[in-house]
């Protein structure tokens, strides 16, 4: 059985794909961020995050997602009105095919893609359908140090709801392992191509992750995340779990 290998907690994607006929679930327990500017202040939190993997054969594995509940709230700073909006997310199916080593040992390539329903709750849902595919591909360094690299084309809604735009993102990242600790770093750049209000986004994320001694199949996950522009969130944080079966 190849190595345990989650998708949490950074933002970029691993290359590895699950042994066929194996289960794995990752679970976001809590996360949030917040994101001032000179008129609005945004606070977002997060609880269950749940994404689930299943392999279909040994080079493919089916995915399937849902933020369990989300709820952002926004203050107008001048004023103190406050706008909330909750609920449960979008559910998202995707797949993973591996085109080099599904172990992701040595040079891992694989080709990803995803569908998003907008079967959230109608204050936070997508205006439609949206997708998009990702080239996950992991870089052995040395014997200790790896880089991973995550481009990333998505189809999304236009913020007024008419239409659809692109949007491109890049997540590159190093991590090394420390006994029963792996700790990464990343930089995410997205820019989203909103003909109403085009932003780019980026921040510079730290990870950490634990695996039990006497359950390799198995973490406890960690990230913050810094943002280095003002269209990003100021600061994100977050705490998951992931287990094979």
């Amino acid at each position: 059985m190849r190595d345990f290998c989650a998708d949490r907690p950074g933002k970029g994607t691993p290359s590895c794909v699950l042994d066929q006929g194996r289960w794995q679930v990752e679970l976001g327990l809590f996360d949030g961020a917040r994101q001032s500017d000179a008129t609005t202040r945004t606070e977002t939190w997060d609880a269950g995050d749940l994404f689930i993997r299943y392999g279909l054969t040994s080079l493919t594995e089916l995915q399937l997602g849902v933020t369990t509940w989300n709820r952002e709230r926004t203050t107008d700073r001048a004023t103190g009105a406050r706008d909330t909006a909750e609920g449960i997310g979008d559910l998202s199916i995707g797949l993973r095919h591996s085109l080099k080593n599904p172990d992701g040992s040595g040079l891992s390539v694989a080709l990803s893609g995803f569908v998003t329903a907008p079967t959230g709750a109608r204050a936070i849902r997508a205006d439609g359908f949206e997708g998009g595919v990702l080239l996950p591909v992991s870089i052995p360094l040395n014997d200790d140090w790896s880089l991973s690299l995550t481009p990333e084309f998505d189809w999304v809604s236009n913020s007024d709801g008419d239409g659809r735009h692109a949007a491109y993102t890049m997540v590159a990242g190093v991590g090394r392992g420390f006994g029963q600790w792996n700790l990464g770093a990343e930089i995410w750049i997205s820019h989203d191509d909103d003909p109403i209000n085009a932003t780019t986004q980026s921040t510079f994320d730290l990870t950490a992750v634990w695996t039990p001694p006497s359950l390799p199949d198995a973490q406890i996950d960690f990230g913050f995340n810094f943002g280095l522009n003002n269209d990003s969130p100021d600061v994100e944080f977050g705490v998951g779990v992931a287990r094979r079966f």
